[in-house]
């Protein structure tokens, strides 16, 4: 007897662009330590800098690749396909355990905002982390239509009070805001490197968004347009939220410990603090329940392959959502939310570089050896121009890594865990070819 595939509603271009937007940013919020870490002026120059270097070639690879292959499993079925099962293991086993940690900071930037109202909160952190976890558990149970819709809701809520903070700012101060000075003081290198650590969280996820591609309507024409109106959204709400704490003139240590509300507070008095901490506990909600949406696609596909249980691959039988991976990962990330946000951020971009890694060598491998493949959407570049290409992203994720070694404030222990973290995928893939290997049946084959 054939099994019935529920039938289910797909994703729009609009509401596709909200739920980038949220999974890559959901606005300037976490981006409070930059100022504290490099100055105004160096914020604003890494702002502009960064994404031209680490995310424009990860977003001109990820729609190459994905007009290619708009497929559930995204980045994890191209590796796997470009490069073997071993590294298509190794992508969503880092991507998996990346997005852990990543999942974990946005309960506790809720916590953060909700106490803006309620100071209380933060001795409730846990019950209001489990909270938001779960809340957001039930929402991508009801299938991925009900989360764009949420995450449209929830990016005006998000946008909304950084807009009227620049019409105040203006209104204040007669129509121009000032650009700061570059300085540096202290340990520069180290300084720009955590500062890049910040800055490279706070633009990380577009590759995330396409693991649920099949579920996307006319996928490669939404993708270029959704992508393209989230990539402005980002640097520009990102440059703007800077530029006006800058110009506020608040204390950039106040501005990391307290967050964007104090922004808001100094600005315009309370009630504008008031609609920047709402923005900033939807920005949470809606950061988690995209980035869950995104990861809770990779289990699927690997128990597809035989890498995780079998289990990890059942739908939903009304939704059409894979329920038992979006339970795991909201298992996991409960265990995970008493970890600090600077030792999450850290763990968060190391294993999400070296997965990003594998992704430009399956773009290059896929040139070499699938020169004629249908690509909807090509990146004009020859091979060496793409090898080009790829060293820009990695050569920030060098600079960052470098400086966290080298930096005196405890980034050494999450970098070294991290490392650690990378080197498990190996292990796993070890253990999952001797238990193929004692029981009958297909074996994980390592080819390209």
């Amino acid at each position: 007897m054939t099994a019935v595939v529920p039938r289910v509603k797909k994703l729009r271009a609009i509401q596709l662009a909200a739920v980038i937007f949220l999974t890559v940013s959901g606005g300037p919020y976490g981006l409070e330590p930059l100022l504290n870490q490099v100055g105004g002026g160096a914020a604003l120059l890494l702002l502009l800098v960064t994404p031209l270097l680490w995310d424009v070639p990860t977003i001109l690879t990820i729609l190459e690749l994905n007009s290619a292959m708009p497929v559930t499993g995204g980045y994890y079925q191209w590796v796997k396909r470009a490069l073997g099962l071993r590294f298509g293991f190794y992508e969503g086993w880092w991507t998996w355990l990346y997005t852990f940690a990543d999942l974990a900071i946005y309960p506790v930037l809720f916590v953060q905002y909700l106490s803006f109202f309620f100071p209380a909160a933060e001795a409730y952190k846990i019950p209001v982390c489990l909270a938001v976890i779960w809340i957001s558990a039930g929402i991508n149970l009801l299938g991925i239509v009900p989360v764009g819709k949420v995450s449209l809701v929830l990016s005006a809520i998000v946008l909304t009070p950084f807009l009227v903070l620049l019409g105040t700012s203006l209104w204040q101060h007669g129509g121009h805001l000032s650009m700061p000075r570059l300085t540096l003081s202290g340990k520069p290198f180290s300084a720009i490197g955590i500062g890049l650590y910040t800055v490279m969280w706070n633009f990380i996820g577009w590759d995330n968004v396409t693991t649920y591609a099949d579920e996307v309507q006319g996928p490669v024409k939404a993708y270029l347009k959704s992508i393209a109106i989230a990539f402005v959204a980002v640097v520009a709400i990102y440059f703007i939220a800077i530029l006006l704490a800058v110009n506020a003139g608040i204390d950039a240590a106040a501005l990391e410990e307290t967050g964007f509300p104090l922004l808001g507070r100094a600005t315009a008095g309370h009630w504008l603090g008031a609609i920047v901490a709402i923005g900033g506990m939807a920005s949470a909600l809606g950061l988690y329940s995209a980035v869950l949406l995104s990861v809770s696609r990779i289990p699927k596909a690997m128990a597809d392959d035989g890498l995780l249980p079998s289990k990890m691959h059942a739908l939903h039988p009304r939704f059409g959502s894979p329920w038992v991976s979006i339970l795991c990962c909201s298992v996991v990330v409960s265990g995970m939310i008493l970890w600090t946000f600077g030792e999450l951020l850290i763990i968060d971009i190391t294993l999400y570089g070296a997965a990003l890694f594998l992704e430009y060598v399956a773009l290059i491998r896929f040139r070499i050896k699938a020169p004629g493949m249908d690509r909807p959407f090509r990146i004009p570049l020859g091979v060496p121009g793409l090898v080009m290409m790829a060293l820009l992203p990695l050569s920030v994720y060098a600079i960052a890594m470098g400086a966290a070694f080298l930096d005196e404030g405890g980034s050494l222990k999450p970098v070294l865990f991290a490392v650690i973290t990378l080197a498990s995928a190996e292990v796993i893939w070890q253990v999952i070819c001797w238990r193929k290997k004692a029981r009958p049946g297909p074996q994980p084959t390592d080819h390209a």
